[in-house]
C-alpha cells in the first residue's frame, strides 16, 4: 500500500472535516485500504458532496462548497490544473475531487450503505469490497476509462471477485 498518498489524503480529510464535509476515499488507494494489496495508485480520488446530476451541471457548481474547497486545496500549496476534472496537483501529486451523490446512480451504491470510519479524529467513508466491485464493474462499461486504464479495472474486479 502506497501510505505516502493514504496520510496526504488524511491530511487533506482532516481539513474537508474543518468545513463539516466527510469525504469518500474512491480510487485505488481507496482499494488499496479495504484490500491491504498495492493497486499502484497514481492519483488521490476524493469524493465531495455534490449535484447528483454530475456532470450535466457545471464543474463551478457541481461540487458543494467548491470554492472553500479550492481555497483550502491552495492553502495545502496544491494547484487547480484542471476545472473540468476538479484536478489538483503538488509535488507530482495529483487530487481529482468527484460527486459523492452520483454513486447510487452510477453504481447502485447507496449512500447510507457506505460506512464511515475515523482516524486519528479524521472521518472519511470508504466504500466496502463489494460496493468497490460495482464501482469498477460501472466504471469498466465506460469505454474512456477501458482504454484509459489499460485494463486495471479488469484487474480489480477479478480480485474483487476472488475475496468476496
Amino acid at each position: 500500500m502506497d501510505n505516502y498518498k493514504y496520510i496526504e489524503f488524511l491530511k487533506i480529510a482532516k481539513k474537508l472535516n474543518e468545513y463539516e464535509i466527510i469525504p469518500l476515499l474512491m480510487g485505488s488507494v481507496g482499494l488499496e485500504v479495504v484490500t491491504g494489496k498495492s493497486w499502484d495508485a497514481s492519483d488521490l480520488d476524493i469524493h465531495v458532496p455534490g449535484d447528483k446530476r454530475g456532470w450535466e451541471v457545471s464543474p463551478e457548481l457541481n461540487i458543494y462548497n467548491w470554492n472553500e474547497i479550492v481555497n483550502m486545496m491552495n492553502s495545502m500549496q496544491y494547484t487547480l490544473i484542471d476545472l473540468h476534472e476538479h484536478q489538483f496537483s503538488k509535488g507530482g501529486l495529483s487530487v481529482e475531487f468527484g460527486i459523492i451523490d452520483t454513486l447510487p446512480s452510477f453504481a447502485g451504491v447507496q449512500l447510507e450503505d457506505v460506512k464511515m470510519h475515523q482516524v486519528e479524529k479524521v472521518k472519511f467513508y470508504l466504500l466496502n469490497p463489494h460496493q468497490y466491485l460495482r464501482v469498477y464493474e460501472s466504471s469498466f462499461k465506460d469505454s474512456y476509462r477501458a482504454n484509459k486504464n489499460n485494463n486495471k479495472d479488469v484487474k480489480k474486479i477479478n480480485f474483487l471477485k476472488t475475496i468476496i
